[in-house]
């Protein structure tokens, strides 16, 4: 679904409390990942369903395609590391 395939994208909505603490802890981190909102693109929504059981449960990330479904940052950060660690350098993984 991403344009960056080897890369992070966190997919999210507003007023979401669970994407807010995700996205919060990224601040603290170095990683680079791209956000997409849900309610402003319906493809991106759809592929949350895809990979949700229908629903749009969000956060969902992908790290390079791999899609997790409300991972916490240590997950996130694990994934990242397994398939692709060159987003790491750089960014402070205080898991």
């Amino acid at each position: 679904m991403s344009d960056e395939p080897e890369g992070v994208v966190v997919y999210w909505r507003p007023r979401c409390p669970y994407c807010i603490r995700l996205l919060t802890q990224l601040l603290f981190t170095r990683l680079k990942f791209t956000k997409v909102n849900i309610w402003k693109h319906p493809d991106a929504a759809a592929f949350v369903r895809s990979v949700a059981d229908g629903n749009e449960t969000v956060p969902t990330v992908t790290v390079a395609g791999r899609a997790m479904v409300n991972p916490s940052k240590r997950e996130l950060l694990e994934a990242v590391r397994a398939y692709a660690p060159h987003l790491l350098s750089g960014a402070a993984d205080g898991s």
